[in-house]
């Protein structure tokens, strides 16, 4: 790739990383990536994403602009209340980076879609704050064979992991089944420290270009947790199962399912 002389300037601090250099920005700029949710994970998931220099990066979301989400989705503001979160979202990656390019997908994500829409990606993010969603995209990505940049929030929690199908556990290698629905609450209803999306996102962003560079371990068969109220990490080792439904090889679960209706809200 032949950078421009502005470029060159925008990435030069990767750029003399010898870790990264011309060559792993490249890589970066060919990189395709999707991430499911432009809320409170998505966000800083994109900023710095964006800001790296991702050559094309897709938004997922159905759910529209609120005062509410202003708390912890920085990408969105008071102009933008109202407008398709992917819209707001691509507005302000944009202005960061013209170099990226935006697709917005508004768009309920569903077992009869997911498949299509994560196809031409490289690498899929999930951002999405409850366990149907959770499901159906690692399914969908184990399926795919897509690398999966999972994360999660609540109150003042979060948690990271890697999923490279083929290579180590999925989620359900996790928790086989989701819960009962009621029995978690979700980030409305128990709430979320407004800065805690940007930690776990921002530890999203770091294993999304690690996988991109080929650099570094990423999360692979780890579970890496964080406590805001003692700024604590803790990693969890996560064996792939043996017996594990859909990552397995001998899988039960070789059709995506829909754990319920309505859409799946994001974060």
């Amino acid at each position: 790739m032949n950078f421009t002389d502005e470029q060159l300037q925008r990435y030069s601090r990767h750029i003399i990383l010898p870790e990264v250099g011309g060559r792993g920005q490249a890589k970066i700029a060919d990189a395709k990536v999707i991430m499911v949710g432009a809320g409170g994970l998505g966000c800083p998931v994109g900023f710095y994403l964006a800001a790296a220099g991702v050559g094309t990066l897709a938004l997922i979301d159905n759910d529209t602009v609120e005062l509410s989400n202003l708390q912890r989705q920085i990408a969105h503001n008071v102009h933008t209340i109202g407008l398709p979160k992917v819209e707001s979202a691509q507005k302000t990656f944009t202005a960061l980076n013209p170099d990226v390019k935006v697709v917005p997908l508004k768009v309920r994500i569903s077992k009869d879609n997911i498949l299509d829409l994560i196809r031409d990606y490289d690498i899929v993010v999930d951002g999405s704050d409850n366990f149907p969603t959770r499901y159906l995209v690692n399914d969908a990505c184990v399926m795919a064979g897509k690398p999966l940049v999972s994360g999660a929030i609540l109150r003042f929690e979060g948690q990271v992991t890697t999923i490279i199908p083929g290579k180590g556990h999925c989620y359900r290698c996790l928790f086989e089944e989701p819960p009962p629905p009621g029995l978690v609450p979700s980030c409305q209803e128990a709430g979320v420290l407004g800065v805690l999306p940007g930690v776990i996102g921002g530890l999203q962003a770091t294993e999304v270009l690690k996988l991109i560079l080929g650099k570094g371990e990423p999360l692979m068969g780890e579970l890496l947790m964080y406590n805001a109220l003692n700024s604590s990490f803790r990693k969890v080792r996560v064996p792939r199962n043996p017996a594990c439904p859909v990552c397995s090889e001998s899988p039960t679960i070789t059709e995506l399912v829909d754990y319920n209706e309505g859409y799946c809200t994001l974060q």
